[in-house]
């Protein structure tokens, strides 16, 4: 270990960087990254009295979410949702970790991505990495063959995080799968559907829907010559296509994987010249029912588009986003002068998976897709912070208050009454506010109405109704007031 002089001298140099960084208005992220490092060496050195220093910050590649971001992100998850139930799915939920062996040998090169936990009383698992496997697993498990469902749940990767861009070690997933025995690209179809309808709904900007086949991918690489064994890790390097240029993908292809290069050139040739005589032989059924669900103005083939999880089998997807997103004022610098997402949904078709789990090797054919709930939410919250409408953080109808002391048990039972009716009301917690206090309370917080009672208003048997918004005010009979309250705010 480090001793003292070094790492005080470590503390200053690294001091000096974050300062430094801080000057040249560096993005938050990378001042974030190094303020961690300095906070790392200090922990080390520890106090006067030579305590541990503990360290308060989230882990890395994780991240909490204040009340406003969690509004933003209910919202985004109810319109997913509602789109997932509006095309007839059920919900199931797995456990957060799994077996190890059942999530070995699934992901490709990916695998080594996965958390294993220590041993547990004998069993060796692992957190999940999707929610597709496991999903697999439940319908070999219970024997299910047939199930349309929809699964919103946290994964975990051992991923290089890059948060500005949505891509943590803890995220969400939000899946939609169609299992069973059906004919040829309907299920299909109607994944690619609810893609368009969900980022339509979102309003992200342009976007396409790339398409492609693994069983044009596997044909084409065994007529460029790609050994069996090589197919899986040359489709993953195919796969980086959408962020390398072609001679990047076949330097690490011919460098990396061993591949040589002549094979690697004739993929080239069939990646960058003949994609649009395999979409019409391969997709043509796809996309005439794609005409019909009306989204082919979105969706384009590319051969490119490889999706590097082993499990696919047939038909692949994956939405773009056309456009960036700026960055705001405190994260722009140098690196970060936009928010670039990229991939906002995938998925596709796997029907070897389920018969993995099966004992007797049952296959149950399954498509689905999966939508990128984080990077969507970090476009959705750069977007609330260029934009002047207010992020509401709750849902309350009307405050409760009084214009005079002493009416604390009136302003309690009122509030009692509009809960027991359904009504979200509100009530501050003190004896005697002053009245100003509560109405600056409702414009803080977006509260629409308040419910005013005074002396006047108990003997007279009304409520005081006042719209925050136009202070406009209106006596409204006690009797009256649960249906006013609704009529304005519903």
């Amino acid at each position: 270990m480090a001793d003292k002089a070094q790492l005080q001298e470590a503390i200053k140099t690294q001091g000096e960087v974050v300062r430094k960084l801080k000057s040249e208005k560096a993005s938050k992220e990378q001042i974030d990254e190094e303020v961690a490092k300095l906070l790392q060496f200090k922990a080390q050195l520890g106090g006067d009295e030579g305590k541990h220093v503990f360290v308060l910050k989230t882990a890395k590649g994780t991240r909490d979410y204040n009340p406003k971001q969690m509004a933003i992100r209910e919202k985004v998850f109810n319109i997913i949702i509602s789109c997932f139930k509006r095309h007839g799915a059920e919900t199931i939920d797995t456990p957060v970790f799994e077996l190890k062996e059942t999530l070995t040998g699934k992901y490709g090169e990916d695998s080594k991505l996965i958390y294993d936990l220590k041993d547990q009383g004998g069993e060796l698992l692992s957190l999940r990495y999707d929610l597709t496997v496991p999903f697999a697993r439940y319908l070999a498990m219970n024997k299910i063959t047939n199930i349309k469902r929809y699964h919103i749940a946290k994964v975990y990767r051992r991923d290089n995080p890059a948060m500005t861009r949505g891509r943590y070690r803890e995220f969400y997933q939000c899946d939609f799968d169609i299992a069973g025995q059906y004919d040829a690209m309907i299920p299909d179809a109607e994944c690619l559907k609810i893609v368009y309808e969900i980022l339509n709904e979102l309003d992200l900007g342009d976007f396409h829907i790339k398409v492609n086949d693994r069983r044009i991918l596997d044909g084409m690489f065994a007529v460029c010559g790609v050994p069996d064994e090589k197919f899986r890790t040359i489709c993953s390097t195919v796969d980086k296509l959408d962020k390398m240029a072609w001679e990047d993908v076949k330097k690490e292809m011919v460098n990396e994987k061993g591949l040589s290069e002549d094979v690697a050139n004739r993929i080239g040739e069939y990646v960058n010249v003949f994609p649009l005589v395999f979409s019409y032989i391969y997709m043509k059924l796809l996309f005439s029912y794609l005409e019909l669900f009306q989204v082919t103005d979105k969706v384009v083939f590319d051969l490119s588009l490889a999706r590097g999880l082993d499990y696919y089998t047939g038909v692949i997807y994956e939405a773009i986003l056309s456009q960036t997103i700026p960055a705001p004022a405190e994260q722009n610098g140098a690196d970060e002068a936009a928010v670039s997402v990229g991939s906002v949904a995938g998925g596709g078709r796997y029907d070897g998976l389920v018969g993995m789990f099966d004992p007797k090797g049952r296959k149950v054919p399954c498509v689905g897709v999966s939508i990128g709930i984080e990077r969507i939410f970090s476009i959705m919250e750069q977007k609330a912070e260029t934009s002047s409408e207010k992020v509401r953080t709750t849902e309350t109808q009307v405050l409760v208050a009084s214009a005079q002391k002493n009416l604390l048990e009136e302003r309690l039972k009122l509030t009692s009454e509009l809960w027991n009716t359904g009504i979200k009301a509100e009530v501050l917690y003190k004896k005697n506010p002053k009245l100003l206090s509560q109405l600056q309370h409702c414009e803080e917080t977006g509260i629409p109405l308040v419910a005013i009672l005074g002396e006047q208003e108990l003997k007279d048997g009304v409520v005081k109704l006042r719209n925050v918004a136009s202070r406009e005010e209106v006596d409204v009979p006690r009797a009256d007031l649960v249906d006013e309250i609704k009529k304005r705010t519903l």
